[in-house]
């Protein structure tokens, strides 16, 4: 990223609540000005007539026109949260925008939406630590990434 944006001021949005520690990591790393910004996204999964709806919103409303923007998030799971944020985003008509993750699920993938800076990969397995938790947020302390059996 120091190579890539280097002579810019990089916005960082990240995805709350997972990708706080990332986030924190990783600035601590950039050579180059940096802006934070972070979204909750909020998901919900309903039915209609019977057909599965997933909806998802976001909170706050960010200015990002004209700025060097990488969305991060500390996995990227089934991508479908992702890609929706990133389209939003897109809409906004940045200069640019590209993806970061410090964990794949390959296996978990719904949409075809890519990090452009990934840490690695990983599949199968449920995974905690480093901002990730389990369904009842427990775990997310861990100063590492787990699997949970």
């Amino acid at each position: 990223m120091n190579r890539d944006f280097a002579g810019t001021t990089l916005h960082l949005v990240g995805v709350l609540e997972r990708s706080f520690i990332f986030i924190a990591d990783l600035v601590r790393q950039l050579e180059v000005p940096v802006v934070c910004h972070f979204l909750r996204v909020i998901v919900q999964d309903e039915s209609f007539d019977g057909v599965p709806l997933r909806q998802i919103s976001y909170g706050p409303e960010l200015r990002l026109s004209g700025k060097d923007v990488v969305l991060v998030d500390v996995i990227l799971h089934t991508g479908v949260t992702l890609d929706y944020v990133r389209a939003h985003i897109l809409a906004q008509n940045p200069d640019s925008l590209r993806v970061a993750a410090l964990v794949e699920k390959a296996d978990a993938k719904k949409v075809d939406v890519s990090a452009d800076y990934l840490g690695f990969r990983t599949s199968g397995k449920y995974v905690v630590g480093y901002g990730l938790g389990s369904t009842d947020g427990r775990y997310r302390h861990l100063p590492w990434i787990a699997a949970l059996h």
